[in-house]
């Protein structure tokens, strides 16, 4: 084995295989409810779909894991779901109409959330350092934001004659 190969296996993360699973389950649910009560997609099919879903990025994380070389598992999951979804692979016309059955806004929802939730704990041990500075530049920077929106979108109406 090469000094990269040995490099790479170094630094290809060790990917726990259940505790994916298990959160990609809930992940799952918490995305079948809002895929059912958002767009008011019927249950049933949105979880044929949200399955599909789920085995094609189980697969992706399997390869991650196994596969001979390193790639991060966001790019063996698109693969993995690419390569399902292609016009000449046997299955792909099922697999697209069942992945059809699924808003992506509506699983994007709950990821988002997470996501703020996680950066606000940060954000807060950097507003406990920077204080009341931090404040006013967020204000300032807010009121920026807004006037600059204001300003183009009067100077875009008033172009258009409203």
């Amino acid at each position: 084995m090469s000094e990269n190969a040995i490099a790479m296996e170094r630094t290809r993360p060790n990917i726990d295989l259940t505790d994916h699973a298990v959160t990609l389950v809930i992940v799952c649910l918490v995305g079948l409810v809002m895929n059912t009560v958002g767009p008011a997609i019927p249950l049933s099919d949105g979880f044929v779909g949200m399955v599909v879903i789920y085995l094609i990025t189980m697969v992706g994380l399997l390869l991650t894991r196994f596969a001979p070389f390193y790639l991060p598992s966001v790019a063996w999951i698109s693969l993995v779901g690419i390569l399902a979804t292609l016009p000449w692979t046997p299955g792909s016309e099922w697999i697209v109409e069942q992945a059809k059955s699924v808003n992506f806004l509506a699983l994007a929802t709950p990821a988002l959330a997470y996501a703020g939730f996680a950066i606000a704990k940060k954000e807060i041990e950097v507003a406990r350092h920077s204080g009341w500075k931090l404040a006013l530049v967020a204000c300032l920077v807010f009121l920026g934001t807004y006037a600059g929106s204001v300003l183009v979108a009067e100077l875009i109406l008033r172009l258009q004659g409203a």
